[in-house]
């Protein structure tokens, strides 16, 4: 559940920046758009229908995204001397909130808590594996 939730926010979050504040995305925040999105679709779908064998795929989807996000928050950092990657730089700082919290860095961050709920996930049903078959003994 938790992992639907931040994936949720995730979404509505960056939808937020660009249809209500107007930023227009970049092709690396597009691209991160492309592994988050889904995301909260097929969770709330596996939670409904309490299939927790997905949790490879939304797994697999928030780790794309995050190497990608990696890339975006490294070119933040460390601008490249070659200018755009697009009609809208990768490093434009609409949002800048304390210094160095920026959209790229949100991203990141929502990604790795994927990441870590998901592996979370995985242990919890390991040890419920294991705790099962103590059982049946």
């Amino acid at each position: 559940m938790a992992i639907w939730v931040v994936s949720t926010i995730a979404t509505f979050g960056s939808l937020f920046f660009s249809e209500i504040m107007k930023y227009e995305p970049c092709k690396l925040c597009w691209i991160q758009r492309i592994f988050m999105y889904p995301l909260p679709i097929i969770i709330g779908i596996a939670i409904i229908r309490k299939d927790y064998n997905q949790i490879w795929s939304f797994l697999t989807l928030a780790s794309l995204g995050f190497i990608v996000s990696i890339y975006h928050n490294y070119i933040m950092l460390f601008p490249p001397e070659l200018g755009s990657c697009g009609r809208v730089s990768c490093t434009t700082d609409y949002f800048n909130l304390l210094g160095f919290i920026t959209i790229p860095l949100m991203a990141f961050i929502a990604f790795l808590l994927i990441i870590i709920l998901c592996i979370l996930g995985l242990k919890m049903d390991k040890q419920s594996e294991i705790n099962a078959g103590e059982d049946k003994e």
